[in-house]
């Protein structure tokens, strides 16, 4: 005679295998969930000892700032073919230039925020802190100069790629000038309170790559063309001329501070923003004649 199944029997065993069956998942998932963990774990360790160890901040921040502007002028690119349509009609080196131009726009965007954050807002360089303000630095800043230096690596190649479409040899020595004197800056760590300084001026960068974006599109007798010049005018000279004297007189106030630098960091206090005044003010007289002649015609 067969035997019938015992339901209480049969349901024993489906509860345990199913149970086993929940208890191999659940070993499962935890198992890979303590995978994923220990690689986060390695990879935040690796970006702590390596990308990010105070030797390699300045090495790693180039790069990014060179990657950044890769990215940067790509995505200006793909923009600017989608919602403006005369991007299709430009010449080839007008495509690149406005590119470029917005690539520039970003980094000084970027920078002049990074400058007043560090200078107006934290404490790092206030006359609250003891000690020399010509040695005072910190990740943030290092990391954040050295993205500038990835920039102006970027469009001096592009410049000297195309030269002298995006720029001719005045140009390239106010991109040589600046290179050389944030580059320094980032690697010793002395005067970055007079590079951030210095680095506000990039505030002027986005008006300027405005009025030449107004210009190629033929937007020149636009009433934005006239207020991006007036922007220009009054920008140019708050950034470039006053905060210039400004950092004349914290120089020469601060001059004991100054001559306990490296003899090179010392001379590049003393002789970068002497030479970018110079260059400033001839720009500016431009601006003037430039102004001048805009509000004539519109008068």
């Amino acid at each position: 005679m067969a035997c019938r199944a015992n339901p209480v029997l049969n349901a024993v065993v489906t509860n345990v295998a199913t149970a086993a069956r929940g208890d191999r998942d659940d070993a499962v998932f935890w198992s890979a969930r303590m995978t994923m963990t220990a690689y986060t774990y390695q990879a935040q360790a690796m970006m702590r000892d390596y990308l990010l160890a105070d030797p390699l901040v300045p090495y790693t921040s180039v790069l990014i700032g060179v990657v950044l502007c890769k990215m940067t002028y790509d995505l200006t690119r793909i923009l600017s073919s989608f919602y403006f349509k005369g991007f299709s009609s430009l010449t080839k080196i007008q495509r690149v230039e406005w590119n470029n131009r917005g690539m520039s726009s970003a980094h000084a965007i970027f920078i002049t925020a990074i400058s007043l954050y560090l200078v107006v807002t934290t404490d790092l360089f206030s006359d609250r802190i003891k000690g020399p303000i010509t040695f005072r630095s910190s990740i943030i800043s290092t990391s954040a100069l050295g993205v500038s230096v990835g920039y102006f690596i970027t469009d001096l190649a592009m410049i000297f790629w195309a030269f002298p479409s995006l720029g001719g040899m005045e140009y390239v020595l106010h991109h040589t000038i600046s290179l050389v004197a944030i580059a320094y800056t980032m690697l010793s760590g002395e005067g970055q309170f007079y590079t951030y300084m210095i680095l506000i001026s990039e505030s002027t960068t986005p008006e300027i790559n405005m009025r030449w974006f107004l210009d190629t599109a033929g937007l020149k007798k636009s009433s934005a063309y006239l207020v991006n010049g007036i922007m220009i005018f009054v920008v140019w000279l708050v950034a470039r001329i006053f905060l210039f004297l400004y950092v004349f007189y914290h120089i020469y106030f601060h001059y004991s501070q100054v001559v306990q630098m490296h003899l090179f960091g010392y001379y590049l206090v003393l002789t970068v923003p002497s030479v970018l005044f110079v260059m400033n003010a001839v720009w500016f007289s431009k601006i003037l004649k430039g102004v001048k002649k805009t509000l004539s015609k519109w008068s």
